[in-house]
């Protein structure tokens, strides 16, 4: 930030960057609260169809249900956030980017997580 300001693109790789290795190192609060901050900035700068702003959302998801101690309304959002980020990836990358694609695994990992949260345990178990 101190070298090349707020909105410039090189702090939005830098802070995309930080976030993925916080949520690498298992820092999944300090992750959300980064990306959280940047993530309005990069998309009124870069729009919502740039392939870093893209990304940025898709790390703030990974941080909401990697996190072993999330809210089923985190897991929700996480959810909700990739698909409404990976249809957006899908019409401004293309459905062969690797984007859209590791973003699609992504999805189907959130999902599962809500699935497992949200269906009570058998009574047989």
């Amino acid at each position: 930030m101190k070298l090349y300001g707020g909105k410039h693109n090189a702090t939005f790789i830098e802070a995309s960057n930080y976030a993925n290795s916080l949520v690498g190192l298992l820092h999944f609060e300090e992750a959300k609260s980064l990306m959280r901050k940047t993530m309005p900035v990069a998309e009124r700068i870069l729009g919502k169809g740039h392939r870093l702003t893209l990304k940025m959302r898709w790390i703030y998801a990974e941080a909401l249900y990697s996190d072993t101690g999330a809210t089923l309304n985190g897991l929700r959002e996480a959810v909700t956030t990739l698909e409404e980020t990976e249809r957006i990836a899908r019409r401004a990358l293309g459905i062969y980017h690797p984007v859209t694609s590791g973003m699609e695994g992504t999805l189907q990992e959130a999902q599962a997580a809500l699935r497992a949260r949200e269906t009570p345990p058998s009574e047989s178990a």
